[in-house]
């Protein structure tokens, strides 16, 4: 594998210097942003415009234990049932604990949260056992989350932002630590080299190497396989969540619609009309890896449909606007008609092994959000946990930076520490004919929501082949593409080693859910082989 995903040269770059550097601005990157510059200046790289990540589109909430009724030691209980025996307990707690926490402190910063009768309003989804998730706007929770933190980073004079920035690698010295990264400016199409005392991937997901998803364009993994080529460890690569709702209908993106439909009284129907879900324990609110499997066997027969007039007319206008007006726009009127819907790619419940501070296997590197792995989501992530994750553990991150400087002191890199790795590039030839459609249709084909040995082995020989023969030049695309490769490539291989089928993953070659010996799955550069390790502890 290509240790660099381009060639370069430190004389051809343009060098800068922070105390923190944080790639990404959704949740996890500007909260850690914030936190981070209580006590460093702090520099915010984006690959687009600020506002344009995960965190905008999500719809349904956040999960947290602030209603009266409910407690951290339920929202634990309920996320160990949803994540299917691989979610680290430790990990588990420390979300539902300092979530409360976290919460009020992004109401304290202006996050407006929808209330009730003056008090916050709670609704339910899949999962759940109690009335949880906080909403703002009805269905534009995450647009109002991301609007708080903007506000607050741009006026934070400690925090430079710089959009248009796409992650080429990560760099490291001599010792193999972390100290920066290599940039391409998206507006300059200039290499820029950006050191600091420590590095935060804060880059999001990989719903784009899938056809059908509810990420926005953005989500193409390039954290994951930037950290993997510099030598970090990948954990959990199998487990994709597909969300079992996205509008369905030809010519149109596949718009996410939240699981709170669902959580509010909305019917699923098969082409007949029936409620096939009734004989599932948990029914439409079962969790999200059983939802998706069974509209998927539901859409084998005809189509299948989201009803959402027992919920009431006016409660849908009130409590989803945004849904109601973008399948308004699309043709169909909701309150009347049953909305098509199917599953989407929508969250990487795997990605860059962490620990509970949010270290990585490479010295000052960091993860936070969907692109990092530490256990909390195990083999399928409880709705509406995602946004609390990015909160929770970007905060723990500033903790352990603050605690290194403390305790051994970080030193301010120079451009003389990188330590230019040798480029062990594999022969091949200049293919830059290949589309990123090619890759998807495989992807959702035979690494999608139900797998087998045979599908597999033909994605990972054909993906591999792909890598080695396709050449990116300085093209935000074709970057895209080589990143989508290298990390559709784990994904697969991870898939075929995990001969059961636990939450995300699905094999209808190996159906059973093995109850002993429980097993993250580990990936390096270093070795083609999928090494496991085991789950820490399980309450």
């Amino acid at each position: 594998m290509r240790r660099y995903l381009v060639p370069w040269r430190a004389e051809e770059c343009r060098i800068y210097s922070t105390g923190v550097l944080v790639l990404g601005s959704g949740i996890a990157g500007l909260y850690t942003a914030l936190k981070a510059s209580e006590y460093f200046e702090v520099t915010v790289l984006t690959k687009k415009g600020i506002p344009e990540s995960n965190t905008k589109h999500a719809q349904g909430g956040i999960a947290v234990a602030l209603d009266q009724e409910d407690s951290p030691s339920l929202h634990y209980e309920d996320t160990l049932y949803a994540g299917a025996g691989l979610c680290e307990s430790d990990s588990v707690r420390v979300l539902v604990e300092d979530g409360p926490l976290r919460v009020e402190e992004l109401i304290r910063m202006g996050a407006h949260f929808d209330r009730k009768n003056g008090k916050l309003a709670f609704t339910q989804e899949a999962a759940h056992s109690r009335r949880r998730i906080l909403h703002a706007n009805g269905d534009a929770t995450g647009e109002e989350i991301e609007r708080t933190l903007i506000a607050q980073a741009l006026g934070e004079e400690r925090i430079l932002v710089k959009e248009e920035q796409f992650l080429l690698d990560l760099l490291k010295n001599q010792k193999g630590e972390v100290i920066g990264v290599l940039s391409l400016n998206g507006k300059t199409q200039e290499l820029e080299i950006y050191l600091a005392q420590a590095v935060v991937l804060a880059t999001g997901g990989l719903g784009q190497l899938y056809c059908y998803t509810t990420n926005p364009e953005v989500a193409t993994g390039d954290g994951m396989a930037a950290a993997y080529r510099a030598g970090a460890q990948l954990m959990d690569m199998e487990f994709v969540q597909f969300h079992p709702t996205a509008l369905f209908i030809p010519g149109a993106p596949r718009f996410l619609i939240s699981e709170a439909v669902r959580g509010e009284g909305a019917h699923l129907l098969n082409v007949r009309g029936e409620r096939f879900m009734e004989d599932i324990s948990g029914k439409e609110l079962a969790p999200r890896d059983v939802v998706a499997r069974e509209i998927w066997r539901e859409q084998a027969k005809g189509e299948v449909y989201l009803d959402f007039r027992p919920i009431g007319l006016e409660k849908v206008k009130q409590r989803f606007p945004m849904i109601y007006q973008t399948c308004l726009d699309y043709g169909i009127n909701v309150l009347e008609d049953r909305l098509p819907v199917a599953p989407a790619a929508h969250y990487m419940m795997g990605g860059v092994r962490t620990d509970e501070m949010g270290r990585t296997s490479l010295p000052n590197l960091y993860a936070s959000g969907e692109c990092a792995c530490n256990g909390v989501h195990g083999a399928n992530r409880l709705a509406s946990n995602s946004l609390l994750d990015g909160l929770v553990f970007g905060g723990r991150i500033v903790e352990d930076i603050v605690n290194t400087a403390r305790s051994k002191g970080l030193m301010d890199p120079q451009l003389s520490d990188i330590h230019t790795e040798k480029d062990e590039s594999c022969p091949g030839y200049l293919r830059n004919q290949l589309k990123r459609e090619e890759l998807q249709e495989l992807m959702w084909e035979y690494v999608g929501i139900i797998r087998e040995e045979e599908g597999l082995k033909k994605a990972i020989k054909l993906i591999g082949d792909w890598d080695r023969t396709f050449i990116p030049e300085r093209e935000i695309a074709q970057l895209e593409l080589k990143n989508l490769l290298a990390i559709g490539h784990c994904v697969a291989r991870a898939a075929l080693a995990r001969e059961e089928s636990r939450g995300g993953h699905y094999r209808w070659d190996y159906p059973e859910t093995h109850t002993k010996d429980l097993k993250h799955s580990i990936q390096t550069k270093e070795g083609y082989d999928v090494c496991t390790i085991p789950v820490s502890r399980v309450d």
